[in-house]
């Protein structure tokens, strides 16, 4: 997904609970006073957030966290009685949902879940489908790839249908990958297993391939590439106004990204920076990778007040007015149509006509063996 350091913790929460001057047990059928969420900081609007405890009564109280891996753990340690709502993105929510962290929810207590774009309706976006009976775990709400931003005036766009064109020596020294081991890792996966054709033999968890499940051989030939790669890039930069400065000064022509830097350069674009014709591919023939970031109800919630609270506040969440705002601050594409109240700039800016392409990436997920990854994105960094 974008770098979640530079876009998911950029806006400060606003709001904690009170304390209570005195001891006060509210009756079982009492309405609840709390929903409590663990989510990424970014997708806080503090002017709906005030909305929605107004209108409802009740206090709104977030947790914030850094990555997928964070939330998990958070939730593993009693967290799914000590919060209502939880966001994650990828196959993360399936995890969950294995481990009972997960309820089951029911679309047509959310209206607002109707503006979906075709992809990611309840019908069409099986990563949110319990396996068993095919219920829905939870609401996607944005979405977005690790693709390649570059320049078409320096690289022909015939060249970014391939992922060789990150590990083209014609570009030796203009190349910039992010410095996110677990994207590098899953990208050269896809490049790897399509060179071996090992896509096609048994997997080791005897499932379809997945870029995060990877035989020796595979992370074997993986570490040569990426210790190949080093050679021909710029740098492995650090956060997206590092990649943006690289870019739009022309010292890079092609980089992996998360399109946030793309946005960002086509903005500047609008308003008088140099034109470039910048352009995001977020599909090669090898394959891509995406995510998409979605609301979850947690097993702590169970059928009544609360429940119908947390329905509430995904409804609002996921309305068209409110997503275009969260598109805007966020600096990421939506999962509901809003082409209708959209510019044409705009509809470029956040994909909006190229979500059809989300159908043929590989989600993000939990690498299957994490130590392996680590040790080899070691290598890769000592060579």
């Amino acid at each position: 997904m974008f770098d979640k350091k530079f876009t998911r913790r950029s806006i400060l929460a606003a709001g904690t609970t009170a304390a209570l001057t005195m001891p006060f047990i509210r009756p079982s059928w009492a309405a609840p006073d709390q929903v409590r969420a663990l989510m990424w900081e970014a997708y806080l609007l503090p002017d709906q957030i005030t909305a929605f405890e107004e209108t409802n009564k009740v206090k709104f109280v977030p947790t914030f966290f850094d990555g997928n891996s964070e939330a998990y753990n958070k939730l593993r340690v009693g967290g799914s009685k000590e919060f209502d709502l939880v966001q994650a993105d990828g196959f993360w929510p399936q995890l969950y949902y294995r481990e009972k962290l997960l309820r089951t929810v029911d679309y047509a207590k959310v209206p607002n879940a109707g503006g979906y774009l075709p992809e990611f309706q309840a019908a069409a976006f099986d990563v949110l489908s319990e396996p068993e009976a095919g219920g829905k775990i939870g609401f996607p709400f944005c979405w977005g790839a690790y693709g390649i931003t570059y320049d078409a005036g320096k690289v022909a766009p015939e060249k970014t249908e391939t992922l060789e064109c990150m590990f083209n020596a014609d570009y030796s020294g203009m190349l910039s990958t992010s410095s996110r081991f677990e994207e590098n890792i899953a990208l050269a996966a896809l490049l790897v297993t399509d060179r071996l054709g090992s896509r096609i033999k048994p997997r080791p968890d005897g499932k379809p391939f997945n870029p995060y499940v990877l035989t020796d051989e595979e992370l074997t030939e993986i570490e040569k590439l990426l210790v190949q790669q080093k050679a021909l890039l710029l740098t492995r930069y650090q956060d997206n106004p590092t990649l943006f400065q690289l870019l739009q000064s022309g010292a890079v022509v092609a980089a992996t990204e998360f399109a946030q830097v793309f946005r960002q350069l086509l903005t500047a674009e609008s308003q008088g920076a140099p034109a470039v014709d910048f352009r995001h591919a977020l599909k090669m023939k090898e394959g891509g990778l995406g995510w998409v970031d979605t609301w979850l109800v947690t097993s702590g919630v169970e059928d009544g007040p609360k429940l119908d609270l947390c329905y509430n506040f995904i409804d609002i969440m996921i309305s068209a007015p409110v997503m275009k705002k969260i598109g805007e601050v966020a600096g990421c594409s939506t999962t509901v149509d809003l082409r209708a109240i959209s510019t044409e700039d705009e509809r470029k800016l956040f994909l909006m006509d190229r979500s059809s392409e989300i159908a043929d990436l590989f989600m993000f997920d939990q690498p299957s063996s994490p130590e392996k990854w680590e040790r080899v994105w070691s290598n890769v960094q000592a060579a």
